[in-house]
């Protein structure tokens, strides 16, 4: 499987960038320093590599906050290693490792 994210209206997917990033592991879109250009809808897209065929989830609207509800917390680092990453020799490993905070 690979995932993918629809910003607003199909065909704008959106890049990834410094700021953007979504986990081939999990399929969870993650966004840094939201910015008033990434409000919109985000919909997911799971695609099945050996068949080709596409399952798009439901728009997922993201909005912001501009009262501080969301407040600040203490920094967390969200790690989901496995115990062991076989790879072979000369090919490239990524490891997902996200820090949270504010």
């Amino acid at each position: 499987l690979t995932y993918a994210w629809i910003f607003n209206e199909y065909p704008t997917f959106v890049h990834q960038d410094s700021r953007r990033f979504v986990s081939q592991e999990t399929g969870n879109l993650y966004i840094a320093k939201v910015e008033t250009s990434d409000v919109g809808n985000y919909t997911c897209v799971v695609t099945n590599t050996v068949t080709n065929s596409k399952v798009l989830g439901p728009p997922t609207p993201l909005v912001l906050r501009n009262d501080g509800v969301m407040g600040e917390y203490e920094p967390k680092i969200e790690v989901q290693f496995p115990e062991m990453v076989p790879s072979a020799k000369g090919t490239t490993v990524k490891l997902e490792c996200f820090a949270l905070g504010k």
